[in-house]
């Protein structure tokens, strides 16, 4: 048996990583600006974050939620407290698509309705719902097909209520800042418009924030950006675990719970939880909202200079450029020459960049110099 051939892979063995560095099979160290997918938040073995898995699993990993596990508590006490949500209800599951899964279905128990909205350029996930409320058609199967799904332009509020009118919709569902569609920032009055209508047409805000989450931004969460605007529901996964898979839904106290509603296997585990406190606690002890806007403001200004650059998108260190050239070239060359991780996404000029949030400034003045060098060969 061999694995599944999934990805076109980087001809990189990571065997060690510390902070925003990586280290290959071969001794080779690798700077690490995209940190797994927007991942890795508090930089790669973090000590504090490996002392608490170390110290849970030499207690207990796993029990299922049949019996008491405190640390669950404890965690959705830390994330509302440093969230801003503390009179929302935390629903612990594995993944972001898992995370919009379960979203999805409470929006549509709440609602007793079949149809979602979601938006052009939009990533929400693989598995059956998120994938289906995704706008990609090769990842969607015949299977995840159906007619209750609305893919509509984003930023368009009127194409939003024209559907709501219908009757048909359980929510609406978008990203705090689109990932894999390139660092797309949505507009502030989109987004308080599609809270408005959801309230006015009886259907339910979902806020995707999987990537763009955790203090990503230079707030705990993207939406956080806009005042007055709070979701019904909140996904959240990613870096919420730097590694560790864990992922969670934020629910609106309008919901009740009923046993039987929602349920998981190995959701909230304690493993789990002692990674996702220890998150908590590093962003916490280490300022990282705040160090996440301040690096972020410096480099966007930076790459806005590059020669070759035509657009810098993103909040703190969630961050999209267009080049002039097609991307792929430049990011191979800062790769393999360079030895610099960044990221693809659906856009062929497009970079991303999601690093640590505890990333020293230094490195990222190295990274512009770096992709400096690499577009003026590029370009020549």
């Amino acid at each position: 048996m061999k694995p599944f051939d999934v990805y076109p892979l980087i001809n990189v063995t990571p065997v060690k990583a510390s902070g925003s560095k990586i280290w290959d099979d071969h001794g080779t160290e690798y700077l690490d600006l995209y940190g797994g997918h927007a991942v890795i938040s508090i930089g790669h073995s973090h000590p504090h974050y490996t002392k608490r898995i170390k110290e849970q699993l030499d207690n207990i990993a796993f029990y299922s939620n049949s019996v008491q596990i405190p640390i669950q508590k404890e965690l959705a006490m830390k994330l509302g407290e440093l969230s801003g949500y503390p009179d929302y209800d935390l629903f612990l599951c594995n993944s972001g698509a898992e995370a919009n899964e379960n979203a999805l279905k409470l929006a549509s128990f709440e609602t007793d309705k079949k149809g979602f909205i979601a938006f052009t350029k939009g990533f929400h996930g693989r598995t059956s719902g998120a994938v289906a409320l995704t706008d990609n058609p090769k990842i969607i199967a015949p299977f995840n097909e159906h007619e209750n799904v609305h893919i509509l332009p984003f930023n368009d509020l009127e194409a939003v209520e024209k559907q709501l009118a219908k009757g048909t919709i359980a929510g609406v569902i978008v990203e705090g800042i689109q990932g894999v569609g390139g660092i797309q920032v949505p507009d502030p009055a989109f987004l308080l418009g599609l809270s408005r209508l959801t309230k006015q047409y009886g259907a339910k805000l979902i806020l995707d924030e999987v990537q763009s989450g955790y203090a990503r931004t230079g707030k705990f969460f993207a939406h956080q950006w806009v005042d007055g605007l709070k979701p019904d529901l909140i996904t959240v996964a990613k870096g919420m675990g730097n590694g560790f898979p864990i992922g969670g839904v934020l629910i609106s106290p309008e919901f009740k719970a009923s046993h039987g509603l929602l349920g998981t296997t190995f959701g909230g585990n304690h493993l789990a939880c002692a990674a996702a406190l220890a998150v908590l606690e590093v962003i916490e002890e280490e300022s990282l909202i705040a160090a996440a806007a301040k690096n972020g403001k410096a480099i966007m200004a930076a790459l806005e200079k590059v020669d070759g650059v035509t657009e810098v998108r993103g909040r703190g260190l969630m961050i999209g450029f267009d080049l002039e050239i097609e991307a792929a070239p430049v990011r191979s060359a800062l790769i393999h020459e360079h030895k610099i991780f960044t990221g693809s996404s659906g856009g062929k000029h497009t970079i991303r960049l999601l690093p640590p949030l505890n990333i020293e400034p230094k490195a990222l003045t190295l990274f512009v110099e770096k992709l400096e060098e690499v577009l003026k060969v590029k370009q020549a």
